[in-house]
């Protein structure tokens, strides 16, 4: 039996390294007449909209930007967009109220079939078409279902409000234009004009009628009784008001004039949803997706023109809504309480509105922005997710061992820099000294003193960078102490003295050698050691991977691959360590032996040059006769 198991378990092995299988599996592309794409992804959970039931199906708000979506790779009208749901397969229909690609911005709406109760749900956007024979998608109207009346988004500039869905319940009265509104553009409304939009089949009231009333408000300033909706006639009426900042439902019949109780105000001059429930028995009022007010009742039956923002009735104390509107939605169906919470989540501005609704990274074999090599490194994230304790540790000494190498391989290309630039400075005036004889003459206070004072201060600083000049000053200091002055002559030195100064030359070559190569063991601990620290970690996680497939008994290329792959992370790091550290040892080692070669051509020369000038004083002196 443990032969068998065996046998299974190196199979899979082979065959995980032969197919290797990605963490999470990419899903199936829907066209590849389409070139690129981007998981959308509804979050309902707690740290986002937190619905605790599901909302049933939800027209929801995309918002693009340059932030989160390619304008470019898509067409300049967006027309090439399509969402397609979680299988893969359907199509879902959507609406764009504006889409702007000089300005990188988007307001589309997606029609979301059942949006789950917390939980995220990922559906994906497609473009990047430019086939001239596209096919059409669904039409924009079913973006919207069947029990939604009315929507306007007020996107219209000098027309009356239009009506997005199919019902074409267009509005009468043209109204004022806010550009800057909650969603792209808003209505306007200045306390004079109310908007008003006239019966229609559709939008008539039948006695105990369900109704679902959705709207954002931006009072101007705090009014008594301000009308933000209203509609009657002899036999009743219902009004929505906002009576100095304090929503208001308002409903009269027969049997006389109801209203709901008074609660906290809202804000003048921020952005506030409101909504109104009517199930036949109570109308429910729900400020910013929570229940607000209510008051018992139903909605009268009513086949009259319904108005915006009033009118004031005579003798009421009532006045028109000054201030703006978006969003104005009627639906025939009293809407459960998630699918307020949810509007007003996904269409507000805040934090918890932003994680409700996310766009991921680009995917597609044209996407321009995303190469391969990201495309492969932004799996590392699910990797490292899978790496256990022990690999953890080999990764955080490598790091070290990173850290440290880089810090010493960047101070040591500075310093060989600022002694190339002093040796060429050095080099420019040795050039001289080697053919002035009396360069090295001790008549001077110091024979030093030849090159320091050749230049200005800064040269001075940067001959003394250059290990030439320290070499050169060891010599003519050991020249200072043998030579005699004795009448302003000079007795010369003898083989015994040339040799002693070669040999504190040599001895200035070996200190100049070892500050050269300072720090450098540690970029040879880092080639050397990052393999295997890397190796440890590797083997350490293997081991601990198939101690808990032992324990488990689950043998299947599922269970092994991510264990396998994240152990092999330490090895990768290990060698992210070791390479540039053999690169750049290789580097900085090859000009440090240039260096060196340099120093002691220059001690060959300088000894050379020492011998010949200063000969003892019994040696004749070939062309002047004089004795050095």
């Amino acid at each position: 039996m443990h032969n068998r198991s065996s046998l299974t378990l190196v199979a899979s092995l082979c065959l995980a390294a032969a197919h290797p299988t990605p963490l999470h599996a990419a899903e199936a592309w829907w066209n590849r007449a389409w070139t690129q794409r981007q998981a959308l992804t509804l979050d309902t959970g707690a740290e986002a909209a937190a619905l605790a039931e599901s909302p049933g199906g939800a027209c929801v708000l995309v918002r693009l930007s340059d932030a989160n979506f390619q304008f470019a790779a898509a067409r300049d009208n967006g027309s090439d967009l399509r969402f397609v749901a979680a299988d893969g397969k359907t199509v879902l229909p959507h609406q764009i109220e504006g889409y702007d690609n000089i300005l990188n911005q988007a307001f589309i709406w997606v029609e979301v079939p059942e949006v789950k109760a917390a939980a995220k749900q990922t559906i994906h956007v497609y473009y990047g078409n430019a086939d001239t024979a596209m096919p059409a998608g669904p039409a924009a109207t079913d973006a919207h279902d069947a029990e939604t009346v009315l929507v306007y988004h007020f996107c219209g500039r000098g027309v009356a409000p239009a009506d997005a869905t199919a019902n074409a319940n267009n509005a009468e009265t043209v109204g004022l234009s806010s550009d800057d509104s909650l969603i792209g553009s808003g209505l306007k409304l200045s306390g004079s004009t109310p908007i008003t939009i006239p019966n229609s089949a559709t939008l008539a009231w039948q006695p105990d009628q369900p109704l679902t009333l959705s709207t954002w408000i931006k009072p101007a300033a705090l009014q008594a009784n301000a009308v933000i909706a209203s509609r009657g006639d002899d036999n009743g009426s219902f009004r929505l008001l906002l009576d100095q900042g304090i929503p208001v439902v308002e409903i009269s019949t027969g049997g006389g004039t109801v209203r709901s109780q008074p609660a906290a105000p809202v804000v003048a001059g921020a952005w506030t949803h409101l909504a109104v429930v009517a199930d036949g028995k109570t109308l429910q009022l729900f400020l910013n997706g929570t229940p607000y007010a209510s008051v018992s009742g139903s909605l009268p039956a009513l086949a009259t023109p319904l108005s915006l923002g009033g009118p004031a009735s005579a003798g009421t104390g009532t006045s028109n809504f000054s201030g703006e509107l978006d969003e104005w939605c009627i639906s025939r169906v009293a809407r459960p309480g998630a699918w307020i919470k949810l509007a007003a989540m996904n269409q507000g501005g805040s934090d918890a509105a932003a994680r409700t609704l996310t766009l991921g990274a680009v995917e597609g074999d044209a996407a321009k922005e995303q190469s391969k090599f990201m495309e492969h490194l932004s799996l590392f994230k699910d990797i490292a997710g899978n790496m256990m304790f022990d690999g953890w540790i080999a990764v955080g000494i490598c790091a070290v061992m990173i850290v440290i190498g880089w810090s010493v391989a960047i101070r040591k290309f500075i310093y060989l820099n600022s002694i190339d630039k002093g040796t060429k400075a050095f080099l420019r005036q040795w050039k001289t000294l080697s053919t002035d004889l009396t360069a090295l003459n001790p008549e001077d206070n110091s024979a030093a003193s030849a090159l320091a004072g050749r230049g200005e201060p800064s040269e001075q600083a940067l001959l003394e960078l250059s290990p030439l000049y320290h070499i050169y000053h060891i010599g003519t200091e050991e020249i200072r102490h043998r030579l005699d002055r004795d009448n302003n002559r000079i007795q010369g030195l003898s083989g015994r003295s040339i040799q002693a100064i070669r040999a504190s030359l040599d001895a200035g070559l070996v200190h100049e050698s070892h500050r050269l190569s300072d720090g450098l063991i540690y970029l040879t601990i880092s080639i050397a050691g990052g393999p295997y620290v890397g190796l440890l970690g590797t083997v350490v996680g293997v081991m601990i991977t198939f101690a808990i497939i032992a324990r488990s008994g689950e043998v299947n290329v599922n269970s092994i691959a991510p264990g396998i792959a994240s152990a092999l992370l330490a090895t990768v790091v290990g060698l992210v360590v070791a390479i540039p550290a053999l690169f750049i040892y290789s580097y900085l080692n090859g000009r440090i032996k240039n260096s060196l070669g340099l120093m002691q051509v220059f001690i060959d020369e300088f000894v050379a040059k020492m011998a010949e000038f200063y000969r003892p004083a019994q040696e004749p002196e070939a062309s002047t006769g004089k004795s050095l």
